[in-house]
């Protein structure tokens, strides 16, 4: 069964498509572009000002959902030039200081509304890693 997320918190869908969809404890959570919500309007800025706000927009479809930037398991990046890779990733790496997601990155011809940036989202609802004691696991044979 999948459910369809969906806050007024984070840009609406400016296509056929959702927010986010949920299904067997994973969320999708579909490319987020630097649109601020409220205004419906790319925000004016660098490449560090704009990670920032498709960073704000996934962490608010994850808390629509019940998740944390935590439950994240996988980003993929599409960047609209290379050179801005470092700044990028310098923004990432303050929503995911420890156990980061694995990723990709890739530079491509263009993106939606002529964005620097759009980051698409996996995450998993189960205990976050803080919450397991990895140690305490016996292997049987």
């Amino acid at each position: 069964m999948k459910k369809i997320i969906h806050t007024t918190k984070a840009p609406e869908a400016v296509g056929p498509y959702s927010q986010a969809v949920e299904a067997n404890g994973m969320l999708f959570i579909s490319g987020q572009v630097p649109m601020d919500p409220e205004t419906g309007k790319i925000v004016n800025g660098d490449i560090v000002e704009q990670t920032h706000q498709v960073m704000k927009n996934i962490g608010a479809i994850l808390e629509e959902a019940g998740y944390t930037y935590r439950h994240v398991i996988k980003s993929t990046c599409l960047l609209s030039d290379m050179s801005f890779f470092k700044a990028m990733n310098e923004v990432y790496a303050d929503y995911y200081p420890e156990d980061q997601p694995a990723r990709a990155a890739f530079a491509v011809k263009e993106l939606p509304l002529g964005v620097m940036v759009e980051i698409e989202t996996i995450a998993v609802n189960e205990p976050l890693n803080s919450d397991l004691d990895h140690h305490n696991f016996k292997h049987h044979s």
